[in-house]
């Protein structure tokens, strides 16, 4: 399983392609978009960014999985976002787009996650490492 160290690490690296690539590189990853999503800290109340892939979009919404690699515990922009849903979105050739993050319902996640785990069969198996149900959130526009 991964470490929040070594999470730490690749975002570092991803953020540093973008930035040497003048962003030419770095905006899809395992053939899905990505994007920064920046919060605020639960503890700290300052920004906090993560580069995520996005495996599913409907309309304005996007959808990110909570995975961690299939960790125990939800990584900490889960967290965050949970106490403070409010939340700025950034990918390829789109601005900073303030957005309201929630968790899929129980319905959303019936029908949204056999879409993404039928793409992206990496999410199945972080799910079957790990007795905590992996959640879906829903980004949607707050414009």
């Amino acid at each position: 399983m991964p470490s929040d160290g070594y999470l730490k690490a690749v975002n570092g690296v991803h953020r540093g392609l973008l930035k040497v690539s003048g962003g030419r590189l770095g905006w899809t990853a395992a053939k899905m978009p990505v994007l920064e999503l920046t919060t605020i800290g639960r503890k700290s109340g300052r920004s906090r960014s993560v580069m995520l892939t996005s495996p599913h979009q409907e309309g304005d919404q996007i959808v990110v999985v909570a995975s961690k690699g299939g960790e125990d515990t939800h990584p900490a922009w889960f967290l965050n976002l949970r106490e403070n849903p409010q939340v700025v979105v950034t990918m390829k050739d789109d601005p900073d787009r303030r957005m309201t993050a929630r968790v899929a319902s129980p319905e959303e996640r019936e029908r949204i996650w056999p879409i993404v785990t039928g793409t992206y069969a990496n999410y199945a198996g972080y799910q079957e490492k790990t007795d905590r149900e992996i959640p879906l959130v829903i980004l949607e526009p707050t414009d």
